[in-house]
Formats: C-alpha cells, structure tokens, sequence
C-alpha cells in the first residue's frame, strides 16, 4: 500500500471490535489467563501480546502498529514523551565503560540527559559534527557501543548524511540512533537509510494537536528486545486514553503535513528577500546547504525551520517577538499552530561553533493562512526596526 492508504488502515481491523471504525480504548490494569500454562509462559513473549496494563492494550497496540508500518520497522513501542524514547533508547546500549557518539546539534535535553545521566554514570560521551558524514568512521573506537544522530539538528537545521554514517556504523556492527522528530514516519523513512532504532516525540506531528505528551521508539528486529526490555525496565507506560488520541492524529498526518510544509516554504522564501535576515536554515530552499542531502532522502519537510537576523541587540529581538499576534511563545511544535522561539544555541555546542553572525530565532509554521502569518511576521519586524 502507499504511504496515505497505509495511515488510513493500519492499526485497525474493525472486523474484530464489532465493525467500529476506530480502535476502542481499552483501560485496564490486570490481564487474566484461562491457564497456568498461559499465564507463567506470558513472560517469554516479545511483549507483542496483551500481558499487563504497564506493557500496553490493543489500543497502545495498534498506534505501535500503525507507526511501525508507515516507516518500514519491525516494531514500535509508546513511552511517555519524547525524552522519555530518547532515555530509554540510548540506555539500551550504554553502560559504564562503554563509548557513544552524539550529534552536536542534538535536542538540548538529549544533551542533558547525556550529561547529567550518563557521564556521571561512567558512560564517555563523544559530541560530533553533524555535517561529519563518512568521516565518522575516524571517531571510532574499540568501546564505541552506539552513533545518535538527529537529522536535521531541530535548532541549526543541518542535514545529517544517515546512509554515509550507518555505513561506517554497520561495518563495524554498531547501532545507529535516530532522532526522527522532523522527519516524521510520513516524510523520512529512515530504515531506509539505515537507521536501526528510530526515535519520536509524538507529542510533536504524530499527535498533532499539542494536546498529547508521548514518545514513540521504532526499531529493526533485530534491536527490537533489547529496547523493548529497557523500557519496561523503566516501567514506562502511556494511558490508552492519549493512545487513542496519538492514533487519531496521525490519520492526518500526511494531510497536514503537506499544507504545512507549503505554508513554510512560502513564509521561508518571504523571510529569504528580507534585508533585516541574515540567513534562513531550511533543508527544504534550494540555497541550503542541506538541501542535496534533503532532497535525496526526504520525501518533504516538517514546517520548523530557524532564521538569522543581521546583528541587531536584544532588546530588539524582544520588540520583534512580542509585536507577533499569531506566533505563540511556547515550547514544542508539530501541531496545528504557529510557535517562535529564540535560539539561544552558542552555550550548547562543544564539537563545533555556532556563530551564524546574528541572533536566530525559531518559527513553527501552522495551519493558518500564510499571507496572515507573513502579515504578522512583517508587523514585528516593523517593531524590530523602530527600535
């Protein structure tokens, strides 16, 4: 099936649920067993089967299936945001003694969980530079354990080259980790590409409607038990409740997805023609240094990108943000509104220096009309210019 009718059906057999259309919600706690037999064999299962309320219900289930499906996994396994996939994911293969590599442009909370969890825990953390590439093969070591990469880096935005890395990786039997926030299942199917384990924020397009926390892992079969196993040893479990409403979202995805990354293309290419913008960090404009990259293995772009104003003080980058009426303040981003946030990046980066010659901000382009959003973005540049 293509990838639209796929969303439309995976996850749900309604024949089995008297012909209901959409997966029910199942609560429960307790699972019981006609058997003994049944009952003691339930722990040598691969978790794929109803055995206990923590480790999922049909209804955990089927959004489990349904975003396995969209990006070619073997499985996928819901946990209760998306720090909460990337901890249980990299903990799957770091232990004291071992080495990992992190992008250097990886989520800031990724880097502290690195920093805060597992270097203190004996676990040596490499950062590199996402624009390595093949070259990645020269920071390995003989304890590299796992590469985690995040493509693109969702503050700088530059394209990480998965196929070139994984095959570095592989050759030498490693892992490689993926943070697939932006891509999404939708629009990078990043098994593909040659990423064994492949990491979500649902909170983010899955979901849709900035009404969810939830993390998704997908991996390969063969990474799926090591994974499965480390997130039920965190006693990680999500409510059928947001189980359902992730499911709901993503039916939608493709749909708004595809408007989404029309809105920001438009917005983007209007910000590109501003004298007062240094640069735009879009994978998706022809002029970025990421678009090759992007273009061979993406089949579209998620609606965050960042921009680079000309050297202005930050009293002005405040006039600008809070003259904007449709672009909320706010964390996060993948759902149906427009969000800006001001990348304060310099104090994350170890492997490489950020310095793009301008204070940088971050949009997330909705779903309203783009000529209201160009609008609003012209009303605080105004601001920005008057002070």
């Amino acid at each position: 099936m293509k990838k639209d009718t796929l969303l439309t059906h995976a996850g749900r057999d309604p024949r089995k649920y008297e012909g209901m259309v959409n997966m029910p919600v199942f609560r429960t706690s307790t699972v019981i067993f006609p058997s003994l037999e049944q009952y003691e064999t339930r722990e040598g299962d691969d978790f794929k089967s109803v055995r206990y309320g923590r480790h999922g219900t049909p209804t955990t289930f089927a959004l489990e299936e349904a975003v396995a499906k969209m990006e070619g996994g073997y499985q996928a396994v819901a946990v209760p945001s998306g720090l909460a996939a990337i901890a249980a994911a990299i903990s799957a293969f770091a232990k004291s003694g071992d080495h990992l590599l992190i992008s250097d442009s990886v989520y800031a909370p990724t880097r502290n969980f690195c920093e805060r969890q597992l270097r203190p825990n004996g676990v040596a953390v490499q950062y590199y530079d996402p624009l390595i590439g093949a070259g990645i093969e020269q920071l390995l070591q003989p304890d590299t354990r796992a590469i985690f990469c995040e493509t693109p880096g969702s503050l700088t935005f530059e394209m990480q080259d998965i196929p070139a890395i994984a095959r570095a990786a592989h050759a030498r039997g490693l892992p490689v980790l993926a943070d697939n926030t932006w891509g999404t299942p939708y629009f990078f199917r990043s098994f593909e590409r040659g990423v064994d384990v492949s990491i979500h924020s649902a909170t983010k397009y899955i979901a849709g409607h900035s009404d969810v926390m939830m993390g998704i892992i997908v991996t390969n079969d063969k990474h799926w038990l090591p994974v499965r196993k480390t997130v039920a040893d965190y006693g990680y479990s999500v409510s059928p409740e947001d189980c359902y409403l992730a499911l709901r979202g993503f039916r939608t995805i493709g749909v708004r997805m595809k408007q989404q990354m029309q809105n920001a293309l438009q917005v983007a290419r209007w910000l590109e023609s501003r004298p007062e913008v240094k640069r735009v960090l879009y994978p998706a404009l022809q002029g970025d240094p990421g678009y090759p990259i992007w273009k061979r293995d993406f089949d579209g772009a998620a609606a965050l990108f960042s921009f680079v104003l000309n050297p202005v003080g930050g009293q002005a980058v405040a006039a600008f943000v809070n003259a904007l009426e449709l672009f909320s303040i706010g964390s996060s981003w993948g759902g149906y509104e427009s969000l800006v946030t001001v990348a304060r990046i310099e104090k994350y980066r170890t492997a490489t220096e950020w310095n793009p010659g301008g204070p940088t901000l971050r949009l997330h382009i909705g779903l309203e009309d783009p000529d209201d959003l160009v609008a609003d973005l012209e009303r605080g540049l105004a601001k920005l210019r008057s002070v």
